[in-house]
């Protein structure tokens, strides 16, 4: 197949007759099916359409449904350099056209385009871009699929899934920790989307999809390879992080895991890749860590990091951002120390006095952040980091207004514009203290207090913290 080079739109109906070289099976997991043979054999035959589940996926119905969720969606292009903008025109030249060629078996998905996300540890998250056709087709299978697999899919399941979210996963740990199960199998699961094996992938898909078409269209879209700077590579393992189709991907081949646990009789929570088993002793924790090992690493064929995966008290992990401990016979619900700081972090960097940012522009960009952020923690005990964080920001926001006004004359004059008397206006304009130490002064407090800052477009985490929870 010649792949689409970055920038150069069209190539979007590549049709199976193109050539394109076989991967041969990944040597680290030998045994595994053969993933050709999983989609040619007589279970899930390329031509056998029981139940018709393809032409549920390209229904017009469908397919205007998951159009309209990629709008809204936006998003960057893919390899052919399309836009979100282009889709609509797109579609109405070439949609009939694209849909009998998957029909026909003939479609060929594009290579997803590689963006590299740096992590908080300063490592690379890598995620795939696909094409936005591919994106509306991507999302057309996710939502034919979603509701055949959430009848599968574990109570203790949350990451991903229709009416269920990481609140709802914070709230079942805290309900096992106040069962009694004080003690956590941290797992970590390595690099989990760039580890699936694809094989095993599809032999799972296989227990229930019995469309072997779909099958066929699904394992083309992991085969389809990823475009790094310009140069294809080949995608024998994994699935593209970024993809329409990898949260329910990655649920369906992780509910083994789920089902596994559930007959072994575990408590457990897991939110995507992120899980914890709950036990209720140390050594309980430890002997199930040792027992489920096997299982996630033979039959599952997923990688564990054993330095990140850990045994300890429930307390002492940081679970989605979050942690727990007890008030007098109380489980309760706080922050996690490292997310409190990288919250920090943050607010430091939107209020630094030399990232060029307008005024305006900050305010907007601050009062976005901290809608997101305590939108997601609200549920934690945060009201004393959330006023000790509003006081410190405004600090931080005094100080940019000081160095803004910078000259000794502006100083006088927006002093005086704000209320203060001529006499300590002029003295403090002449103030030699640093920015920091003169934003923490009682002139500045007064002329830009609590209400005249909220009055320049700036949002308190407090604030928003009352709005949110009342």
């Amino acid at each position: 197949m010649n792949v689409t080079k970055a920038g150069a739109k069209g190539s979007q109906l590549p049709s199976e007759d193109s050539t394109r070289k076989d991967n041969a099976e990944h040597e680290g997991y030998a045994g595994v099916h053969n993933p050709v043979r999983i989609t040619e054999n007589n279970n899930t035959n390329a031509d056998e359409s029981e139940k018709g589940l393809l032409e549920k996926i390209v229904s017009r119905d469908n397919l205007n449904k998951a159009f309209r969720k990629v709008k809204a969606n936006k998003g960057s292009h893919g390899t052919d350099g399309m836009k979100v903008d282009e889709l609509l025109q797109y579609l109405k030249e070439h949609g009939a056209a694209l849909r009998q060629s998957i029909l026909d078996g003939k479609y060929r998905p594009n290579p997803v385009r590689r963006v590299e996300i740096p992590k908080d540890n300063g490592k690379i998250r890598n995620l795939g871009i696909p094409n936005v056709v591919d994106r509306v087709i991507q999302q057309a299978i996710s939502q034919i699929l979603t509701p055949v697999y959430e009848k599968q899919f574990s109570e203790n399941s949350f990451g991903f899934r229709p009416r269920r979210s990481a609140h709802d996963a914070i709230r079942k740990s805290q309900d096992n920790i106040a069962e009694g199960y004080k003690y956590v199998v941290d797992m970590d699961l390595e690099k989990y989307f760039d580890t699936v094996n694809q094989s095993k992938l599809i032999e799972v898909l296989s227990r229930t999809i019995k469309d072997g078409r779909v099958i066929s269209l699904i394992h083309k879209y992991l085969r389809a390879g990823v475009v790094v700077k310009h140069r294809f590579e080949e995608t024998e393992v994994g699935v593209p992080q970024g993809g329409n189709l990898s949260p329910i991907l990655s649920n369906i081949m992780l509910n083994e895991l789920d089902k596994e646990l559930e007959n072994r009789g575990h408590h457990f929570v897991r939110y995507a890749d992120d899980m914890l088993i709950f036990c209720k002793s140390k050594k309980s924790a430890e002997r199930t860590l040792e027992n489920i090992l096997p299982f996630i690493e033979k039959k599952l064929f997923l990688k564990v990091n054993r330095d990140k995966t850990v045994v300890d008290e429930a307390w002492r992990v940081k679970f989605l951002g979050f942690s727990f401990y007890q008030r007098k016979s109380e489980v309760r619900i706080r922050i996690h120390p490292k997310s409190a700081t990288k919250m920090k972090a943050k607010v430091k960097e939107l209020t630094s006095r030399s990232n060029g940012m307008g005024n305006v522009d900050r305010a907007d960009k601050l009062r976005r952040y901290i809608m997101g952020w305590v939108n997601y923690f609200k549920i934690a005990d945060i009201k004393k980091l959330l006023q000790t964080t509003d006081e410190w920001m405004r600090r931080r926001i005094r100080m940019n207004y000081w160095k803004q006004w910078k000259r000794v004359k502006t100083r006088f004059k927006m002093l005086q514009s704000f209320g203060i008397h001529e006499q300590k206006a002029w003295e403090y304009a002449n103030t030699r203290k640093s920015y920091w130490r003169t934003s923490n002064s009682p002139i500045l407090s007064k002329s830009l207090d609590n209400n005249t800052i909220k009055g320049l477009g700036f949002l308190f985490f407090s604030d928003y913290y009352r709005q949110a929870t009342a």
